[in-house]
C-alpha cells in the first residue's frame, strides 16, 4: 500500500474512532445538564416559557424502517418526562398551553443536512393541548417573530414517520365562535387514529368522533388517506366519508358528506358559507376539493336533499380568493312547496329556537321583523340561480314556477330578476338591499303582465268563467334593517289596470250588497258582466299606502274603493262604495269597509248608513202602505260613465319612488316637478 493510501485510511479510521468514542461519551452522558440550556434557547426562539421538568435521556439505535447502507448509522433515541409550554400573557386557557407527560422518538440525523427535522416512531403519552384565539385577531399557537424572519420564509421542515398517541387531549377555545371544544386522541391498534369531542360550538352544544388512516402514510405520495367524521352541532348533523389526497401536503379532498339541521343558516359558523334561513333541510352529495394555497376551491357536487317539503338538488362552489370567496352554482327544486319560503324572510322565526341575539316575532304581526345580518353579507360574495319548477301550494295561491338570481357582492344583495309565474301571467321582479350602510337601504321594482282573472280566484266558482287581463307595475325604496323596517318606511307607487274582459255579475252584486239580484243569481244561474275598465293607483309615503285611486267600472255598477292600508302597524282602513247604473229592487246597498290588522282584518257593513236606511223603511211602513217600505231600498243610481280613458291613463304611467331613505314628494310638489320637466323637454 502507497503512502497516500496509508495516510487517507488512517485519517478515516481516526474519524471512526472519534465518532465511536463521541457515541460512547454521548450514550454515557447524563442529559439533565443539557435540559437548562435546552429550555433557554426554546424559550428564546418562542418568546414562551419552554421546560424539561423530568428526566432527559439519549441513546443511539440503528433505525428499522431504514433500508440501505443508512441502516448501518445509529440515530438517536430521545426520551423526556414531564414537559411544560407556557401561554401567551392574555390566554384564559390556564398558565401552559401545552403539557406532555412523555415523548420519545428517533432522530433522522441523515434528514438533518437537508434542513428536514424528521422524527421516527414517536410517541406521545398524557399530553394536553390547549388551542385558544381570542375575540381579535390573536391566537397562541402562532409565535413571535422578528421582522427580518417574518419577511424570510423558514427553510427547515419538519416531519412525522410514525406517531403514537395515548391519553392526549386538545382544547379548542374560540370566543368569536363561542367553542369550547375537547377533543380526544387515541391511536388505535391498527395504526389509524381515533378521536371522541364534546363541547359547544356556536353557542350550541357539540358532540362528534371519527377515524382517520395511519399516520405512517401521511409522508406517502399519491396515497388515499381515508376519513371518516360524524359531528352534531345542535340540531346540525355533519356525515363525512370519504379521502386525502397527498394528506402530508393537502392537495385534495373527496369526501361524500350528509348535512341534516334546522336551518341551512346555522351552517355559517361550521363553513363561513353564507346560506339564507330555511325550514328544517337535509341534504347528501359529493365534495370535491383542492388545497392551493391562497385560492382553495370546494364543489357540493350533484347534491340532493329536502328543505321543509320542498325537495332541492343542484352544484355549489365556494372559491377563495380576494378580496372576498365566492359562493357560485345553480339550486333547482322540482317540488316546491310555496310555503317553505316564508323562512327566507324571517317568517317561522317563532319556530325556531331562540337566542339570545334573535328578535322574537310578535304575535299580532304579520310582517318579519327578524333583522338581516347584513355583518355577514360582507364576508362572501354569492352568485346562485334557484329554479323552483313545479309548485306545490294552497288552490287559492296561483302560482306555478319561480326563477331568481341570487347575488350578492360587498354587502349588496340583489334577486335580479325574481320571477314567478301568477295566473297565467308573468311577476317580475327586481330587488336589490345595500347593508353596507345601516339601516340597509332598499330598492324595488315590480311588473305584473298578462295575469289571467279567472286564474286569479281559483277558488271562486262563479270566476271560472270571467276574461280578462290584469297589468300593473310598482316601485318601491325603503330603510330598515328588517322586512317590517322597509315596509314601515317605504315610499314609492303602484298603479295596475284592467283595460277589457268581463266579471261574474254574482260577486258585482253581492258586493253591492243588492240581495235580490244575488239570490235569484245564485239559484237560477249567474252570467257575465262586461267590463269596462278597472284602474288602480295607490301612492305609499312612510309606509302609508293611500287609494288614490281605485275603480272599478262595469256596464251595471260602478265600485270605487277609498282609504289607506298602513305597514307601520299593519293596519287596514279601507271603505268600497258600489254605485249602481239603474235600480236595483230589495237593495241593502252601503258602504262597505275593511278595518283591523294584516294578522286580524275585520270586513263588514257600514252600520251607520244601514240603520238610516232601515228607519227610513220603518217610517214609512207606519205612515204608508206596506209596499211602501220598498222605496227606501230602492236605488235609482247615477246613470253616468266612468271616464275610462283618463282613469286607465292616469294609472297607467311609470310609477316612481325617491331615493332609498328619502321620502315621497306630496301632490303639489310632484305636479310642479312633473310641470318643470315638461317644461324642460
Amino acid at each position: 500500500m502507497g503512502r497516500p493510501l496509508k495516510i487517507l485510511a488512517g485519517s478515516i479510521a481516526g474519524i471512526i474512532a472519534l465518532l465511536v468514542l463521541a457515541l460512547v461519551l454521548l450514550a454515557n452522558m447524563d442529559m439533565n445538564r443539557f435540559k437548562p440550556w435546552i429550555n433557554e434557547r426554546v424559550s428564546a426562539a418562542t418568546g414562551r416559557n419552554f421546560a424539561i421538568n423530568g428526566d432527559l435521556s439519549l441513546s443511539w439505535d440503528r433505525p428499522k424502517a431504514v433500508e440501505g447502507w443508512q441502516r448501518f448509522i445509529p440515530w438517536p433515541h430521545i426520551n423526556a418526562k414531564d414537559i411544560t409550554f407556557s401561554n401567551p400573557d392574555w390566554a384564559t386557557t390556564g398558565e401552559n398551553m401545552a403539557t406532555v407527560g412523555e415523548v420519545d422518538f428517533q432522530l433522522n440525523p441523515l434528514a438533518l443536512l437537508k434542513k428536514t427535522v424528521s422524527l421516527h416512531a414517536a410517541s406521545i403519552k398524557d399530553a394536553k393541548l390547549a388551542l385558544e384565539h381570542d375575540d381579535g385577531d390573536r391566537n397562541n399557537w402562532t409565535f413571535a417573530k422578528n421582522e427580518e424572519e417574518k419577511n424570510k420564509p423558514s427553510q427547515w421542515q419538519f416531519a412525522v414517520d410514525g406517531l403514537d398517541l395515548a391519553g392526549t387531549e386538545v382544547r379548542y377555545v374560540d370566543p368569536g365562535k363561542k367553542a369550547d371544544v375537547n377533543t380526544q386522541i387515541e391511536t388505535d391498534q391498527d395504526g389509524s387514529m381515533i378521536w371522541k369531542a364534546a363541547g359547544r360550538f356556536n353557542g350550541e352544544k357539540m358532540t362528534g368522533n371519527g377515524k382517520a388512516g395511519s399516520l405512517l402514510s401521511l409522508r406517502e405520495k399519491n396515497v388515499r388517506y381515508p376519513v371518516e367524521a360524524v359531528v352534531k352541532v345542535g340540531e346540525t348533523t355533519i356525515t363525512a366519508d370519504g379521502t386525502l389526497t397527498d394528506p402530508s401536503t393537502l392537495s385534495e379532498l373527496d369526501i361524500d358528506m350528509k348535512i341534516l339541521g334546522a336551518s341551512m343558516a346555522d351552517l355559517f359558523p361550521l363553513s363561513g358559507v353564507l346560506l339564507p334561513n330555511t325550514p328544517k333541510f337535509s341534504t347528501e352529495g359529493r365534495v370535491i376539493g383542492k388545497f392551493t394555497p391562497g385560492a382553495m376551491v370546494f364543489r357540493y357536487e350533484k347534491f340532493k336533499g329536502k328543505v321543509g317539503d320542498s325537495d332541492i338538488g343542484g352544484t355549489l362552489e365556494y372559491k377563495q380568493q380576494q378580496p372576498r370567496p365566492l359562493l357560485s352554482g345553480e339550486v333547482v327544486s322540482n317540488y316546491l312547496n310555496i310555503s317553505d319560503l316564508g323562512a327566507l324572510v324571517g317568517a317561522d322565526e317563532n319556530d325556531k329556537k331562540e337566542t339570545a341575539s334573535e328578535v322574537k316575532q310578535p304575535p299580532d304581526k304579520v310582517l318579519p321583523v327578524s333583522p338581516f345580518k347584513t355583518e355577514r353579507w360582507r364576508k362572501m360574495d354569492v352568485q346562485v340561480t334557484f329554479n323552483g319548477k313545479k309548485i306545490i301550494k294552497d288552490k287559492s295561491l296561483p302560482i306555478d314556477n319561480l326563477y331568481t338570481k341570487i347575488e350578492m357582492k360587498n354587502g349588496v344583495l340583489g334577486l335580479a330578476p325574481l320571477n314567478f309565474g301568477v295566473a297565467g301571467g308573468k311577476l317580475t321582479t327586481e330587488l336589490h338591499i345595500d347593508g353596507r350602510e345601516d339601516p340597509a337601504k332598499a330598492r324595488m321594482q315590480i311588473a305584473a303582465r298578462s295575469l289571467k282573472l279567472k286564474q286569479m280566484f281559483p277558488g271562486v266558482e262563479s270566476m271560472r268563467a270571467s276574461l280578462g287581463e290584469l297589468n300593473g307595475n310598482a316601485q318601491l325604496t325603503a330603510s330598515g334593517n328588517s322586512i317590517a323596517k322597509l315596509m314601515a318606511s317605504s315610499n314609492g307607487e303602484v298603479k295596475s289596470v284592467i283595460t277589457e274582459g268581463s266579471v261574474s255579475k254574482f260577486i258585482l252584486e253581492a258586493m253591492g250588497l243588492n240581495v235580490g239580484s244575488a239570490v235569484i243569481a245564485k239559484v237560477f244561474g249567474d252570467r257575465q258582466v262586461q267590463l269596462n275598465c278597472m284602474a288602480a293607483d295607490f301612492g305609499i309615503k312612510d309606509g302609508l299606502m293611500d287609494a288614490r285611486t281605485f275603480v272599478i267600472d262595469t256596464q251595471d255598477a260602478t265600485i270605487l274603493v277609498d282609504g289607506a292600508i298602513n305597514f307601520d302597524n299593519e293596519k287596514i282602513d279601507l271603505t268600497i262604495n258600489p254605485e249602481s247604473k239603474g235600480i236595483r229592487i230589495i237593495s241593502l246597498r252601503t258602504p262597505l269597509y275593511v278595518k283591523g290588522t294584516f294578522k286580524e282584518p275585520d270586513v263588514g257593513l257600514d252600520k251607520g248608513v244601514l240603520a238610516l236606511k232601515a228607519g227610513a223603511a220603518t217610517a214609512l211602513g207606519t205612515l204608508a202602505a206596506p209596499l211602501a217600505a220598498l222605496l227606501a231600498l230602492i236605488n235609482p243610481g247615477p246613470g253616468e260613465e266612468v271616464p275610462c280613458g283618463q282613469l286607465i291613463a292616469d294609472a297607467s304611467k311609470k310609477p316612481t319612488a325617491p331615493p332609498a331613505g328619502k321620502k315621497m314628494p306630496t301632490t303639489a310638489q310632484q305636479k310642479a316637478e312633473e310641470g318643470q320637466a315638461s317644461s324642460g323637454r
